[in-house]
């Protein structure tokens, strides 16, 4: 009897160990389904307040009532502004509207054509401190055949601030120790890349090698063995253009016996100058040298950064060399230049009769979209108003080889435009609206989400209404 009872007990722990377990498991999986939609709610959420590449315009928009500033023409009052299928059809005082038309009252606000941003790393450059988020650059000294449009991040958290403050458009370049690459211009909206390419390539985008020789002790190297350096690089230079041009020639000559090489198929679009070659040089003798170097090369040429270029504007103009200065907000090169030689620089080659543009590089690519504002110190320190705002706009897009499409608001051009509350190169003003190829581009970023978040703090904690 003591064998059956202990044996219907172990029976019974047995089956509550079982019902126990069972029971757990019910809870583990109930818990793990909670979980899962809890996630899913919260990721629709997340997804929901995400920013969404707009559609393409198919129906005819007007902005009517406001204050339209062409750029490339008078400013026009209580003007309106008609674009179908991403193009300008009309802009006028009274124009006639197609009867589909949306009529959007814009009156009281300002009408400018989108911002363009001539060199940036937007989609290249997200948190400089994790090397995995960073894709600007390659290995090796010569590498014509990179390309940064394939390269861009079209889900980067950059784009949508930066838009936001009415940038649409930006020339991005890559780094590299000698031939960096080619550049291309992307507008800020798109699902791909290639929704987003505007043109490429841009340019061939070349970092100068230093022309000084240091005598300084804290130098490592002799003197002999720096002016080694630079024969080197320029020579590295040499040889790669007269590889390209050997390449060219043999190709045109037997087109379907000779063997394809990409680095030298890609600088072939500089030799007939439908791209131009982009040299970042700040120093006089860097800007010296590349300029005879294409000079010699028959190439055309653009100076990027050119804080010395007005000591040599003579030069520049002579060769028709365009500058891209940047950025305006740093500080002087040496200690004994005044300390506005950056802010005015613009004013400087605008004096000379030098095309140029100003780009909103400084700090990295999380900076770039305070552009309206680093053409704003340049017009603080003398340069006309209106010559600051092209240095963002027409001029811009002049210097890219993209002023038939964008940078100014005329009859034929991309409907890329920005709706202003007032002045933009103004801090406090703010832009209300956006449109890229017509498309209407939704505002909102991570910059918008927290200011919500936080306005909700104060409001609960009774200090705003």
């Amino acid at each position: 009897m003591n064998i059956e009872f202990r044996m219907l007990n172990n029976q019974q722990n047995f089956m509550s160990f079982f019902d126990a377990l069972h029971m757990q498991s019910i809870r583990l999986v109930l818990r793990i389904t909670f979980l899962l939609f809890f996630s899913i709610i919260n990721y629709s959420l997340s997804i929901a307040s995400e920013p969404i590449p707009a559609k393409k315009q198919d129906h005819p928009i007007a902005l009517v009532g406001g204050t339209i500033h062409p750029v490339s023409g008078s400013v026009i009052e209580q003007g309106m502004i008609l674009f179908e299928h991403g193009k300008i059809t009309n802009i006028g005082k009274n124009i006639n509207l197609p009867p589909n038309t949306e009529r959007i009252d814009v009156t009281g606000k300002h009408i400018y054509p989108g911002f363009i941003n001539t060199v940036s790393q937007i989609g290249l450059q997200e948190i400089e401190a994790v090397r995995a988020t960073l894709d600007f650059r390659e290995t090796g000294r010569i590498n014509p055949n990179v390309r940064t449009d394939i390269a861009v991040n079209p889900e980067s958290e950059l784009i949508p601030t930066t838009r936001a403050n009415g940038v649409t458009i930006v020339h991005v370049v890559p780094y590299g120790e000698l031939i960096a690459g080619r550049s291309s211009v992307m507008m800020l909206d798109g699902w791909t890349n290639e929704e987003m390419t505007l043109k490429t390539p841009a340019g061939l985008y070349v970092y100068w090698p230093s022309m000084t020789v240091s005598r300084s002790p804290i130098v490592q190297q002799s003197e002999e063995e720096q002016k080694k350096r630079i024969d080197k690089a320029l020579n590295e230079l040499r040889s790669a253009f007269a590889d390209a041009r050997a390449y060219v020639k043999a190709k045109n000559a037997e087109p379907t016996k000779h063997k394809s090489d990409v680095r030298w198929e890609a600088m072939s679009p500089l030799f007939d100058k439908k791209i131009p070659f982009i040299v970042a040089a700040n120093d006089m003798k860097q800007i010296q040298s590349a300029v005879q170097f294409a000079k010699d090369e028959n190439v055309r040429l653009i100076i990027h950064g050119g804080r010395d270029a007005w000591r040599v504007t003579e030069l520049l103009k002579e060769n028709n060399v365009a500058v891209i200065v940047g950025p305006i907000h740093d500080l002087p090169n040496r200690r004994w230049e005044d300390f506005d030689n950056p802010f005015t620089l613009p004013l400087k080659l605008y004096q000379a009769g030098i095309l140029f543009s100003i780009a909103g590089d400084g700090g990295g690519a999380m900076y770039e979209r305070n552009l309206a504002y680093q053409a704003a110190t340049a017009a603080a320190y003398g340069l006309p108003k209106d010559e600051a705002l092209k240095s963002i706009t027409l001029n811009a897009a002049k210097l890219l080889g993209i002023d038939s499409q964008v940078g100014s608001l005329e009859v034929g051009k991309d409907a890329t435009l920005i709706v202003t509350t007032g002045d933009p190169l103004e801090i406090m003003s703010n832009v209300e609206m956006e449109f890229i190829q017509g498309k209407k581009i939704d505002l909102r970023s991570r910059h918008t989400q927290l200011w919500k978040k936080y306005e909700e703090k104060y409001r609960q904690l009774g200090i705003v209404k």
